[in-house]
């Protein structure tokens, strides 16, 4: 019996063990919040960039369209020069003309009721190039964060089973660093060179 009580004694973990499993949960749990922050700049990332492209086509298409109806005003003043002899009826009709074009070309260059003017668009495009390009510069430090907290896990898990010192301070060094990563994620407080 004394030899059953000992043995499960020896197969409890100690205190050091305890701390270290610990340590290890949390570690897990930074490492799933870097994921989840890593996840999530990608995907705004990926939306962001395909809200500007579309932003960016239909400010083409508009423009196309403002250069379109530009030339048909060049077209009629021309008409008007080339023709002075016409009648009073046809000359209002072409000022007639004129006048919605002119109406037209200045809807297409801002139209803050619809928010689809090109000035606009322009605004919308931008502020959605920023938003993607933040998303994109977040990624790189979720990415390294993760990695760092993976390893940092293992380093742990192995300081269980070897019982060394040395491997547990590294896994605090390269835990810490994945946590700082992941919360430079998150803010971009610091701009590291080569990672954003």
């Amino acid at each position: 019996m004394d030899e059953v009580v000992g043995a499960v004694d020896d197969a409890r973990p100690s205190h050091r063990d305890r701390w270290i499993g610990v340590y290890i949960g949390v570690l897990a749990v930074v490492l799933a919040i870097a994921a989840m922050g890593g996840d999530n700049a990608a995907k705004t990332a990926t939306i962001k960039n395909i809200e500007a492209s579309n932003t960016w086509a239909f400010f083409q298409a508009k423009n196309l369209r403002r250069q379109i109806v530009r030339t048909q005003i060049e077209n009629l003043e021309l008409t008007l020069l080339a023709s002075p002899g016409l009648d009073d009826a046809s000359k209002a009709q072409l000022m007639a003309r004129m006048a919605e074009h002119k109406a037209s070309d200045s809807k297409l260059t801002t139209d803050p009721t619809s928010g689809e003017g090109l000035d606009e668009l322009f605004v919308k495009g931008k502020a959605l190039e920023q938003e993607r390009d933040r998303a994109m510069a977040q990624d790189p430090y979720f990415d390294y964060g993760q990695a760092l907290l993976q390893i940092a896990i293992v380093l742990a898990s192995i300081a269980i089973i070897s019982g060394g010192n040395a491997l547990l301070g590294l896994s605090g060094v390269l835990g810490f660093a994945g946590a700082l990563l992941t919360i430079n994620g998150f803010t971009l407080a610091v701009s590291i060179p080569g990672l954003s």
